[in-house]
């Protein structure tokens, strides 16, 4: 019985949030896609420091935790914009009080 509990892991629903959003950068790409839709190179502007591998790697990331949709156009050269889903909008209040809490405590 011992050996059951040890192999049983319950993940709790804080930590299935921070595997979502908690990379280094999830926070800084959400905070600008709160504002509207955003083509990867205005995210990139916004967010001087992040590589582009770094800016895609999360924002597939977010994509594939519905978070965040990709929206391809069939323009030349192709067009893509990034927005929010409504699991991606309804961190927003989350997101504000991490910031209120932050800027009290930290």
């Amino acid at each position: 019985m011992k050996e059951a509990q040890k192999d049983l892991h319950i993940e709790c629903s804080i930590e299935k949030a921070l595997n979502i959003i908690g990379g280094k950068w999830s926070f800084l790409i959400l905070k600008n896609l709160f504002t509207g839709t955003k083509r990867f190179g205005e995210l990139q502007k916004a967010i001087p420091n992040i590589s582009p591998k770094a800016l895609t790697d999360t924002l597939r990331h977010l994509e594939q935790n519905a978070v965040v949709t990709r929206t391809v156009y069939p323009t030349v050269p192709v067009t893509v914009e990034y927005s929010l889903t409504a699991k991606g909008q309804a961190l927003n209040k989350i997101l504000k009080e991490m910031k209120l809490w932050g800027s009290q405590w930290a």
